[in-house]
């Protein structure tokens, strides 16, 4: 069984996967390819909190999101009886969801970036990527906004036998947690006893 990526050959990584992918049929052995739609909760977790809404380089697109516990549920299912599976491409893809439904069901407003401003941040403006990530995290983008990943296929609700995670709500969740109020609660409840939040001191 091979873990690949979503049917879309315009990302950045996708062509270690196809690569990885042509070298696995060819080698003679049983094989599965499951190919992973991108997570929901990464689409929401790439939405950027300014003031009291979102911004993102997705526009209007949308992303067919999955949440990772049902692609672990679907590895899962496959290894623990893979002869059914053999020989067999499974593109695990959910319902297609935008950045605007995401800000929607947190009840702020969403605002497009251009996919220019978007790479100029990732790489003047946010501190640690790895050299790899800035153009993946384009690339994502750029698919997204231009339509390339909102593709869908039965395959996922099929080897789960029962719907899929909500991806909405699953993106929604990931992006309220990076929400800078959020980060300062998590940091609190994780303080020392006795210790002052950040920027709070007794007189």
């Amino acid at each position: 069984m091979v873990v690949s990526v979503a049917s879309c050959d315009h990302l950045g990584f996708a062509l270690a996967h196809r690569a990885t992918e042509r070298l696995v049929r060819a080698g003679g052995l049983p094989w599965t390819i499951l190919r992973n739609g991108l997570y929901a909760e990464l689409f929401g977790g790439l939405l950027m909190w300014a003031g009291n809404g979102v911004e993102s380089a997705f526009g209007d697109g949308a992303l067919a999101a999955v949440s990772r516990g049902d692609l672990a549920e679907v590895a899962a299912v496959v290894a623990s009886d893979p002869a059914p599976h053999s020989g067999r491409v499974y593109d695990l893809v959910g319902t297609p969801i935008t950045a605007g439904q995401v800000a929607d069901e947190l009840g702020v407003a969403h605002r497009a970036i251009s996919l220019g401003e978007y790479r100029r941040r990732l790489l003047e403006e946010t501190p640690g990527l790895l050299p790899f990530q800035p153009p993946m995290l384009a690339s994502i983008a750029t698919g997204i906004r231009h339509g390339l990943l909102d593709g869908t296929a039965p395959h996922l609700t099929d080897l789960l036998g029962r719907a899929a995670r909500d991806p909405l709500a699953t993106a929604a969740a990931a992006a309220s947690a990076t929400r800078p109020e959020a980060s300062v609660q998590r940091r609190q409840r994780h303080a020392p006893s006795g210790a002052e939040p950040a920027g709070v001191s007794r007189s």
